[in-house]
């Protein structure tokens, strides 16, 4: 599938586009011009496909969702962000939304109703009410909410009419805006019969449409990466184990995730699958914030884009900018406005020339995984697929080991090299990207 071969780039639309934090449901702003002229850097940048993050008509964050129908107003309005769809499909770019089906924000004009009528709203089945009881926002009655955020009303998706108003909005944004694919909010909270019912909907429309799973923890969640349910799952453990390795020069510890994960073993929960791989998101520390030796930057992203997954890279990481959790994690989500593009240029071309690879290699976006050799500060694996067969090492310490795989000769594709991948040096916080016999082919 497209997907499987796709390098995304995530953009968080509010913060991208600079929008005010709080909607005060006024005014139609205009910016959605601004992540327009990025698809020119994207293409450069390689990226195949974007994925957006809320931006539906909601209060202030995009996940309280008011409008399930209309763009947020501080972005613009449906037609221009049509328009905008078929800018990213002319540059060869898939386009995914961000579907938040758990829970929606006190706003929405159904709860609404409930505050008003009560026991006498029809509506009052889409949600996990209890009038015997009170919020605490005083509304004469309890409901349940999204881990304790009573700003966030969970939906009772059990109701059969919330479900087809849910339907609908899907279907109405492939054909409205004809989208590519769904990044479903907190999927470890969506019951299963919900994913099997979207998948129907989704196919019905697209057969190759793209439903990737958020979830925060993967263990006993591979039962829903199927063909009948989800495409992809966030590989949340991958992300941790990266940067946990590298700050604690321990890449054991990647290795033992990425050999649990997609291994040649029947036990591997993910093998010949394929999650959406990160090193930082809109929730989470930026990385060149949270990687605590800057030199392994380049190698970070390097195993981003070799491991076996879909690489995602957050809009304006390719610039190496910083932020750290807090500040109602505004400081992960500025605008384009104010990243500076022309910083740490090195990095941007390094992610270029990886996107370049991965979208060159089947084995990198297909084959399987094994590893080759590992020690605390560097490491060995092999990718392969029909044929092809791809070595990468990874150095993140200032020694220069000497690396021994097998007996064969490999072209680096990160700079031409032609080398023996018996003894592969590796020099101080540097990686190489072998593919196997490939010299003079």
């Amino acid at each position: 599938m497209w997907f499987d071969e796709a390098v995304f780039y995530q953009i968080y639309p509010l913060g991208f586009c600079g929008a005010e934090k709080a909607n005060d449901f006024g005014e139609i702003r205009h910016r959605f011009h601004k992540i327009e002229a990025e698809i020119p850097r994207l293409q450069a940048l390689g990226v195949t496909a974007v994925l957006f993050n809320p931006l539906f008509e909601s209060e202030r964050h995009g996940y309280d969702t008011v409008d399930f129908f209309t763009v947020d107003r501080r972005l613009g309005t449906n037609g221009e962000f049509k328009a905008l769809v078929q800018k990213f499909h002319a540059a060869g770019i898939r386009v995914v939304l961000d579907g938040v089906f758990n829970h929606v924000g006190r706003a929405f004009p159904p709860f609404k109703k409930v505050q008003t009528y009560r026991e006498n709203a029809p509506e009052r089945f889409f949600f996990h009410i209890n009038f015997q009881g009170n919020s605490r926002y005083g509304d004469g009655f309890f409901y349940a909410d999204w881990e304790g955020h009573s700003e966030l009303v969970k939906l009772n998706l059990e109701n059969a009419e919330l479900q087809g108003y849910l339907m609908d909005a899907v279907r109405f944004w492939i054909k409205e805006f004809d989208i590519d694919g769904l990044r479903l909010d907190v999927s470890y909270l969506l019951p299963p019969w919900f994913l099997e019912l979207l998948r129907r909907t989704v196919n019905a429309q697209k057969p190759e449409f793209f439903l990737v799973g958020e979830v925060i923890h993967l263990n006993n969640f591979e039962k829903n990466v199927t063909p009948a349910r989800l495409d992809s799952a966030t590989n949340y453990e991958g992300f941790r184990s990266m940067l946990s390795a590298f700050n604690s020069r321990n890449l054991f510890e990647i290795e033992y995730s990425m050999t649990r994960l997609f291994g040649d073993f029947p036990w591997c929960l993910f093998r010949g699958k394929h999650l959406l791989n990160f090193v930082d998101n809109h929730d989470v520390e930026r990385a060149a914030t949270a990687l605590k030796e800057p030199r392994n930057l380049k190698n970070l992203y390097t195993l981003l884009f070799t491991m076996p997954g879909i690489p995602c890279v957050y809009y304006g990481s390719e610039f190496g900018v910083k932020g750290k959790k807090g500040n109602l994690d505004y400081d992960l989500r500025p605008c384009i406005d104010d990243i500076d593009k022309g910083a740490n240029a090195e990095l941007s071309a390094h992610i270029a020339r990886l996107s370049g690879i991965r979208r060159g290699s089947r084995a990198l976006a297909y084959g399987s995984y094994r590893k080759a050799a590992v020690q605390n500060g560097w490491l060995a694996f092999v990718r392969e697929f029909e044929g092809e067969e791809i070595v990468v090492a990874i150095n993140i310490t200032e020694d220069d080991p000497t690396v021994r795989v097998e007996e064969a000769e490999g072209v680096d594709l990160l700079t031409g090299e032609v080398r023996s991948l018996k003894d592969i040096h590796l020099r101080p916080f540097s990686a190489c990207i072998y593919r196997k016999n490939a010299a003079g082919k």
